[in-house]
Parts: structure tokens; C-alpha cells; sequence
């Protein structure tokens, strides 16, 4: 409980003025056309897990490496598993926000989405409903653009800066809207991270390299099931 409230006066700092950071990907061309059309029928045959979230899905402060999709997608290689993460994270991102581009995100067939939504809004004292709500309506919008498509719902918890009933409440919209949409959860996703300062970044918010690696073993520990089930 010490380390949730040191964690809680700079979360609220930190998170109610970050931006949005944007990674740009480039694609390189093959050398021959036998070479590329090779690489396109391998692309094409992999699934693809998405993970949908804020900054603490794009790894914010490190290299897009070091944070948890990337570790996700070297696990599923070190194990042969035909998959392809795309981290599509956004710095500051809400759940009205994620909301109001979730189609352009699923622009892209996705066998796997892992949402990881809701901290900015709990931390910024948005309406309890109104995440809810939002929530909800990415998860409907990702049903109804793929009815096969697996959805991870990843838990999160709040400082308890709003009050007692306030936080309590956030930490339940989690497990229960896994439970009303039979989603999988990742109970809390920074479970073992938060609030220890060796573990988190100088803004004392964001994982550290090695604070990611404790955090992708939180999401693989429900992941694993998922992708085996594909």
C-alpha cells in the first residue's frame, strides 16, 4: 500500500500531461521479386496479435524493443509460434480516445486484441460510466468486425487520489466486463511493477527494461492459453 501511494502522486502528475508519441515503421523491399512475393505469402500466413493501449503499451521513455509486445514477439518466436504483434500503443491515449480510433485500427485482420485501456481515465477522475461504456463499445466494435477475433482485456488499478469508493469501483470494470463478454483478464497488469521505484522509470509511472519483463510475463501468463487455442 506504501508503494501504491508514492506511485499514486506522480502517476496523476505525470499521466494527466503526457503526449502522444507516434512510431512510424518502414518496409524494406527485397532485392528480387521471387524474394518478395516469398515474403508476402509468409506475412500473410501469420496471425496477428494487436495490442491496443496507452503509453504503457508503446513503452513510453525506452526503445520500442524493449517494451512488452516486443517481448511478447520474441517469446512466440522462441517457441515457434506463427504470430505477429503489432503494437499499436498511443502515449495519453483514454478509452474516449482508443474509442474514437479503434476502426482505423482495425483496418487490419486481427486474430488476437489485447486491451489495455482505462488508467488515464480513472487517474483524470473521468465518470466511472462513461469508461465503462467506452470500453464496451471498442470491445462491441472489435466483435463485430471479426467475431473469431480473441479479446485480452488487461486489468489496471488506480492510486487512490479519487477516494476509496471511486477506485474500488474502477479496479472492478475490469473483471466484470471480462465476465459479461467471456473475455480473458490480465488481472492488473502491472502486477509486481508498480510502485517500486527500481523497477519504474525517473517519472516513477513508466517500467523500466526491467520492469517490462516482469509486465510481459503478466500478459503471457493469460496469453499463453490464447494463442495455443488458435
Amino acid at each position: 500500500m506504501r508503494n501504491l501511494i508514492r506511485y499514486s502522486s506522480i502517476l496523476l502528475m505525470f499521466l494527466m500531461f503526457s503526449c502522444g508519441e507516434n512510431t512510424e515503421k518502414k518496409s524494406e523491399k527485397n532485392n528480387t521479386e521471387e524474394a518478395q512475393t516469398e515474403t508476402e505469402t509468409q506475412d500473410s500466413e501469420k496471425d496477428v496479435i494487436l495490442f491496443f493501449g496507452n503509453s504503457l503499451t508503446a513503452g513510453m521513455g525506452l526503445e520500442p524493443s524493449e517494451a512488452f509486445p516486443a517481448l511478447i514477439q520474441n517469446r512466440l518466436d522462441s517457441l515457434d509460434y506463427d504470430y505477429e504483434v503489432i503494437n499499436a500503443g498511443l502515449s495519453g491515449e483514454t478509452t474516449a480516445s482508443g474509442k474514437n480510433r479503434i476502426n482505423w485500427v482495425l483496418n487490419q485482420d486481427v486474430d488476437v486484441f489485447v486491451l489495455e485501456l482505462g488508467a488515464n481515465d480513472g487517474l483524470r477522475g473521468i465518470p466511472l460510466e462513461e469508461t465503462r461504456k467506452n470500453l464496451q463499445d471498442i470491445i462491441n466494435t472489435v466483435k463485430d468486425k471479426n467475431p473469431k477475433t480473441k479479446i485480452v482485456l488487461a486489468g489496471m488499478q488506480i492510486p487512490p487520489n479519487m477516494g476509496e469508493e471511486y477506485t474500488t469501483e474502477f479496479r472492478n470494470i475490469f473483471p466484470e466486463l471480462a465476465e459479461e463478454n467471456n473475455l480473458e483478464l490480465i488481472p492488473f497488469l502491472l502486477e509486481g511493477v508498480a510502485g517500486d521505484p527500481k523497477l519504474n522509470q525517473q517519472d516513477g509511472i513508466h517500467p523500466t527494461a526491467e520492469g517490462y519483463e516482469i509486465v510481459a510475463d503478466n500478459v503471457w501468463s493469460v496469453l499463453e492459453d490464447v494463442v495455443e487455442k488458435e
